[in-house]
């Protein structure tokens, strides 16, 4: 007991240091320091929190103990009831506090940029993954967050074969995390006239945003090509070359832009979307030196694992991680997730408390 105390007492105190540091002037005068700052400290909150809670618990334990001892007949009687419901509140707070201190991601702070793209299925593929973004904007607009799309490719026959935005607010990365990998669909189209079930597959990108002190890039590693845009017409549009293809050549990653008409907006963007990829490939690169252990608990981040199923008929909406089915597919889909990311987010977390 003393020695979580100890350890949740020690976020508390980092809590309390970054209020300090945020309040002095030179800290507010720098943006980057300012928002660097400002996130950490959001992520310590809950554990901050946690930590007032538990020591009030302890000091309101120790009280009632002392009336036991001290107290007449009826103060202890009253005194055991109270023993009894602080006892079953700090075995839940001492679970949460150990949840609150397992080894946390550090860009769990961050900003996103999120990457969609249809799977196997063709049309219904392009057309769930056009329905699975406009889950994210909702779910985005419930939290707050801001979602500003990067790049968009649209289907022949509707729908999307991919999407790119950046979604930015508070702890937007921690958060999406949990629906990278592949989304599963099970319906029928409209186009089937026997009414037999198809199933299709969407893919779920996140990745963490990186600033430029995250990831350096030296510009000579860049081949920069501008051509003419493709898609819809309009002013600017198929008329200038205003499309940007960025060439990172080490690692020969590729990111196109095109839906500005400015070639500068589409070349920030293009650059955006290449820091937060790179960042990427150094972070599967640390995860895969991880311990084989914890890599099969929390999986390998690899983006060709199922997590969910979709299915239409039966509006259920199974995850494959935490073993969790809803029957409120159209709850989900309108932005309502908050209940199965909790769920999949306590089934990781139970498992390495393990």
């Amino acid at each position: 007991m003393a020695d979580l105390l100890e350890r949740i007492s020690a976020f508390a105190d980092r809590a309390q240091q970054l209020e300090e540091q945020l309040a002095r002037p030179e800290v507010a005068s720098n943006p980057a320091e300012s928002r660097r700052l400002a996130r950490e400290l959001a992520g310590l909150r809950p554990a901050a929190a946690a930590a007032r809670e538990y020591r009030k618990l302890l000091a309101d334990l120790e009280g009632a103990r002392a009336l036991l001892d001290e107290g007449d007949a009826e103060m202890r009687e009253l005194a055991t009831s109270e023993l009894s419901g602080l006892e079953e509140r700090r075995g839940a707070l001492e679970k949460e506090i150990r949840v609150l201190l397992l080894p946390r991601d550090p860009d769990d702070e961050k900003d996103a940029i999120l990457e969609i793209r249809a799977g196997a299925g063709g049309e219904e593929a392009a057309l769930f993954a056009q329905e699975l973004f406009r889950m994210y904007l909702r779910y985005a607009e419930r939290r707050g967050w801001k979602v500003e799309p990067l790049s968009l490719s649209q289907a022949s026959a509707g729908g999307v074969k991919e999407v790119i935005a950046s979604v930015s607010g508070e702890r937007v990365f921690g958060r999406m995390k949990l629906e990278r990998g592949v989304h599963r669909v099970q319906r029928v189209p409209q186009t089937e006239a026997q009414g037999r079930i198809h199933t299709s597959t969407v893919t779920v990108a996140v990745l963490p945003e990186a600033e430029e002190v995250d990831v350096q890039i030296d510009p000579s590693d860049l081949r920069i090509d501008v051509f003419r845009s493709s898609g819809p017409g309009g002013q600017s549009v198929n008329t200038t070359d205003s499309a940007v293809r960025v060439t990172h050549i080490p690692t020969n990653t590729v990111v196109t832009c095109q839906d500005e008409k400015s070639q500068h907006k589409n070349k920030a963007k293009a650059l955006k979307v290449l820091r937060a990829r790179l960042l990427e490939v150094e972070r599967e690169r640390a995860a895969a030196s991880r311990a084989s252990a914890r890599r099969a608990q929390v999986g390998t981040g690899d983006r060709s694992e199922k997590i969910r199923t979709y299915n239409f008929p039966q509006s259920r909406v199974t995850d494959h991680r935490a073993g969790v089915t809803i029957h409120q597919l159209d709850a989900l889909l309108a932005g309502e997730m908050d209940p199965l990311l909790d769920a999949v987010q306590g089934s990781l977390d139970e498992q390495e408390l393990q």
